[in-house]
């Protein structure tokens, strides 16, 4: 299960296909650039991994045994795609960005709601769990699903990691959007970095029953009370259902801004750690429906801990990438990491609000090698541990093919009848976005593969 602000534990419908590639020929290997798109190499500090630290963003972090952040990962960190004017992560920001403006303002016709789109993503173990109230037995903690610096520090797998310093601030209302980062498997709508905006709202007891009759006389919370489905024991039942009400419409009116004013949504119950009750929201479209975001009432505890014991608040989450493939038409994630301007000239737009439909570049041939091995065997004063995860192979394999590889599928799951022992056989595909791509490279690349699987996880090939 895969944790994140309200970005759920399901997998989203394939989405049709695509594929980029900004590599250059490197001793006949694909290497992916380390230039991130617009940003000039010299305002990004230099990340590294050296044997005794990590660097990133100008600060160094001891490594341990928790330690498996990978070079083409830290070459990620701080590009800052949502930042980068006529991105179509920024146009989607800056859309949302713009509704919230417009849509909620005091009474001096200022926006309400402040923008965070620049915080590190360098975060603790304790921000990025602890302050989100999940468990320490979570399996959204494995090593296997995140990129750890060290035990106590990590790069953030949800923009959520920040929420309790936000609200401890003082803040009452607020967007955040930033680059959160997951080991993950490899397809056209996957990839480890990835980008999240949420909001939250808080609400006084005045502000919420100002304008209900009677309202002098409801109060946010009770004692004594009980845990149901509708409702947190703290919470009186009026103050959970203004408040739910409150969430939706604020998230529908903003789907009708992005989808238009014929969109169909509906809700879905479902389980956060740190919101209840929770939903999620679903729009139909192309005939099927799609989950855009996740939202609930936050948990009271978070707020008590953040010192804002005193209030109700709502928060919600959603995929910049996701949204942006949906609405522009993008087919693969991959793109988004793209410098070919034939891409990026399709989003230049002189304003945020109009519409782009993505037009496909040319599309070359795929090649696809398999490559099969034993699982390491597990010792008895392992037990309990798990010797291998599928998600340190496409680690694995993402940084050596990089942006060449399209997509790993595992093909065969095979246990041998009489010595017990498990084998893989997964399916790398490979397709170059300028070019048609030679067996022979591709072999190059695959072979290079197979030798770190061997050294690196384990692993006796079958090959």
């Amino acid at each position: 299960m895969r944790l994140c602000l309200f970005l759920p534990f399901l997998r989203h419908p394939p989405l049709p296909r695509c594929c980029l590639s900004t590599l250059s020929a490197n001793r006949g290997a694909a290497v992916l650039s380390q230039r991130c798109f617009s940003v000039h190499p010299s305002l990004v500090p230099q990340a590294g991994l050296g044997r005794d630290s990590v660097e990133v963003l100008g600060q160094s972090y001891p490594r341990d045994d928790f330690t498996n952040v990978t070079p083409k990962i830290l070459a990620k960190v701080g590009c800052n795609l949502h930042n980068q004017q006529h991105h179509p992560l920024w146009l989607i920001k800056e859309r949302i960005k713009a509704h919230f403006y417009s849509s909620f303002t005091s009474r001096w016709g200022n926006p309400i709601f402040s923008v965070h789109d620049n915080l590190s993503p360098v975060v603790t173990v304790e921000q990025n769990f602890d302050s989100l109230l999940i468990p320490p037995d979570h399996p959204s903690r494995k090593r296997g699903d995140n990129y750890y610096l060290n035990r106590t520090t990590m790069l953030r797998a949800h923009t959520s990691a920040h929420q309790r310093e936000l609200v401890k601030s003082g803040l009452d209302a607020f967007l955040l959007a930033g680059d959160v980062y997951r080991r993950d498997e490899i397809d056209s709508s996957h990839y480890p970095v990835f980008h999240q905006m949420e909001g939250v709202r808080l609400f006084s007891n005045h502000e919420l029953f100002s304008q209900v009759k009677g309202g002098q006389n409801l109060s946010l919370l009770e004692r004594g009370g009980k845990r149901t489905p509708q409702k947190q024991e703290t919470h009186t039942l009026e103050a959970v259902k203004l408040v739910e009400f409150d969430l939706k419409q604020t998230l529908t009116r903003l789907v009708t801004h992005l989808f238009g004013q014929d969109v169909e949504v509906r809700w879905v119950d479902c389980y956060f750690p740190f919101t209840h009750p929770s939903f999620e929201m679903e729009v139909r479209f192309q005939g099927d429906w799609l989950e855009v975001l996740g939202c609930g009432v936050m948990e009271q505890e978070l707020l008590n801990s953040a010192g804002a014991g005193h209030k109700l608040g709502w928060a919600f989450g959603l995929g910049l990438e996701r949204l942006a493939m949906v609405l522009y038409g993008i087919p693969d994630i991959r793109l988004f990491w793209s410098r070919d301007q034939r891409f990026l000239k399709q989003f230049r737009v002189q304003d945020v609000q109009q519409r782009v439909c993505f037009q496909p570049l040319s599309k070359f041939p795929p090649l696809h090698n398999d490559i099969s091995f034993w699982l390491p065997e597990i010792k008895e004063s392992e037990a309990g541990r798990e010797s291998f995860t599928q998600n340190d192979f496409y680690d694995l394999v993402r940084s050596i093919g990089g942006e060449l590889v399209e997509k790993v599928a595992l093909v065969d799951d095979f246990t041998h009848p009489k010595t017990g022992r498990r084998s893989h056989c997964y399916r790398i595909i490979y397709r170059h976005m300028e070019r048609t791509l030679t067996q022979e490279e591709v072999r190059l690349v695959h072979e290079q593969i197979e030798r770190a699987a061997e050294e690196e996880l384990g692993v006796q090939g079958r090959y």
